[in-house]
Parts: structure tokens; C-alpha cells; sequence
């Protein structure tokens, strides 16, 4: 008898790039519907976090379309007010987060991780792990799940799980003690397979063998810095900092998946047009996202869905 696949989908941060992998998923379907819930395991950061949550929950890749391009405007939104007070983002975020706050409520409402019918992983960063021992209180990665044992996440309201990984620093202000998990695994395949293979997960874990994983971009913008040498300080590299955190470090993951996996692993990531890079807030860039997401060759991508994905049973009451 053939070993039962065990299957996860991972989806990138990128801001309202994510609006591209949602168009790329929904292209998919348009041949394969309902692909993505046969995954197993769902994993997200930052944008990413929203949709995989959004998929969680029941809704489609078209309908988290319609989401970005609905409430987009309102969770970016800037005032010359705002700009004053924070003398631009000098002493402030960029954005407060009243607009992705009442978002996430009016999407999540009170759901909590332990209701979905699907495993998840969303990541976020955690500033002050508040840790009674002196000797490990430090800042720390934190992977919010729903997988029963003692380490689960699943009393966590969605909302606040999605709001943790969403605060990207200088875009919005902290959560809760949380930042943007996309300053620490922006890409969180390696994230989820690890997480597969926790010890503290209740229940048999899957065997390597099993697993095939599906990572989804928001589009890899050629960024670069030109010259050789750069003596620079804090001021001019406060920004490309930002940028290397959260795209520079998208390869490391994509590699070690690749190397354990093998052809049991696939990404979909577009390369972006070389030309002013869209930036994870340029809602009225949004428009330019579409004929980039209609531009790519799905065939490879299809061909492994239907090989190693696989057409096996999706989750119950799932259509």
C-alpha cells in the first residue's frame, strides 16, 4: 500500500504583494479546483499568515482577491497628520494599525486556532519572551500553531495570531509585544517541516518520506546594492537593513527544503520586473500585479500537483 502524502502548503510575507500569490493560487484552480485543501499543514508569515489563515477558514484564493483589493486602502492608509506626529517615520511607524486591526476582526471575528479543520503555522517575533529564568529572558522567535500537545497555540484568537505576524517594524507599531515574523523566516517552509517533527506533537509524526511541500511567493523583487564597498552608518543603512531582513534571507529556506525534499518540493516565487521595486505597501502599485501573476508558466507547477501533490481526498466538508 502507498504511503499517505502528507501535504503543506507555505506562503511567503510581502505585504499587498500577496495579492499576486492569491491570483497565482486562484490560476491554479481554475484547473484544479480546490487544490489547496488537501494540505495538511499550513504555514504563513506576515501576508502570508492572512492567507493561509483566509484558506484555513474556508474562504478561496478568488475571494482573498477581493479582500486585498477591498481593505488594502484602509490598512495603509496615511495622513499628513499621522506624518507630522511621527516626523514621517523617523520617530513613529508609518501606519497605526486601526485599519488591519478591524480588518482581522471583521474576517477572523472570534475564531481561535484550535477551531479550523487544518493544522497551522504562523510566524511572528516575539520582542520579550518574559521568561521567569533570568538566564534565557531574551527575544525570540514565536510559531503559533494549533497541533495538540502542551506546546499549542490553539487557545490563540486568529486575529491576534495574524496581527503578530503582520506588524512589520517602521510599517506598523508592535502587537502585543510581537513584531512581523518576516524578520526571521519571511519564507517559513523550513519552519513547517521542522514543525512537523516536533516531539511534543501529540500523535504520530509524519515521516520524512511523506512530505511534500508546496512554497508560494509574493513575487522576488531584484534588490541589490551596487559598488564594492560601502561605508555607511546607521542612517543609510536603516532601510536596507529592513529589506534584507525580510527578503534577503528567502533563499536559505528555499535551499534546505530543496536538499532534504528533493522533487517532493515545489516553489512558485515570479521574478519581478527589474524596475522600481513594488514595496509591501504601494497599494496603488496593486494593478501591476495582475498581468505579472497572468504572465507565469503554470504547466511545471500544475504537472507537480497532479504528481506529487497529488489528487487525494481533501478535508472534510471542503467541496
Amino acid at each position: 500500500m502507498a504511503r499517505r502524502r502528507y501535504r503543506i502548503l507555505s506562503l511567503d510575507g510581502g505585504g499587498v504583494r500577496g495579492w499576486l500569490a492569491a491570483r497565482l493560487m486562484d490560476r491554479l484552480a481554475e484547473s484544479r479546483p480546490g487544490w489547496w485543501r488537501r494540505a495538511d499543514l499550513i504555514a504563513g508569515t506576515s501576508t502570508g499568515a492572512l492567507l493561509g489563515l483566509g484558506l484555513a477558514t474556508g474562504r478561496t484564493p478568488r475571494e482573498l482577491m477581493a479582500l486585498y483589493e477591498r481593505h488594502a486602502p484602509d490598512i495603509f492608509r496615511d495622513t499628513w497628520l499621522d506624518n507630522l506626529r511621527d516626523l514621517g517615520r523617523t520617530v513613529g511607524a508609518q501606519y497605526d494599525d486601526r485599519g488591519l486591526r478591524r480588518v482581522l476582526r471583521d474576517v477572523f471575528g472570534d475564531l481561535r486556532l484550535r477551531d479550523l479543520p487544518v493544522r497551522v503555522l504562523i510566524v511572528a517575533f516575539d520582542l520579550d519572551n518574559e521568561s521567569p529564568d533570568p538566564a534565557r529572558r531574551s527575544w525570540a522567535p514565536k510559531f503559533f500553531h494549533n497541533f495538540p500537545g502542551p506546546d499549542s497555540d490553539g487557545e490563540r484568537l486568529i486575529r491576534d495570531v495574524a496581527l503578530y505576524s503582520s506588524a512589520a517594524p517602521t510599517y506598523f507599531p508592535s502587537a502585543d509585544g510581537y513584531i512581523d515574523g518576516g524578520v526571521i523566516a519571511n519564507n517559513p517552509s523550513m519552519a513547517a517541516l521542522a514543525q512537523t517533527q516536533d516531539p511534543r506533537n501529540e500523535g504520530p509524526r509524519p515521516p520524512m518520506s511523506s512530505i511534500v511541500l508546496f512554497s508560494i511567493g509574493t513575487g522576488h523583487p531584484l534588490l541589490r546594492i551596487e559598488g564594492g564597498r560601502h561605508d555607511w552608518g546607521l542612517a543609510q543603512w536603516s532601510r536596507p537593513l529592513l529589506d534584507i531582513l525580510m527578503e534577503g534571507g528567502m533563499g536559505v529556506p528555499d535551499y534546505q527544503c530543496r536538499q532534504l525534499l528533493g522533487e517532493r518540493y515545489h516553489r512558485l516565487d515570479p521574478v519581478l520586473p527589474d524596475s522600481a521595486p513594488i514595496r509591501m505597501d504601494d497599494v496603488h502599485r496593486m494593478p501591476e500585479l495582475a498581468p505579472i501573476a497572468d504572465a507565469v508558466a503554470l504547466a511545471p507547477t500544475l504537472e507537480w500537483l497532479d504528481g506529487t501533490w497529488g489528487r487525494g481526498r481533501q478535508r472534510r466538508g471542503s467541496g
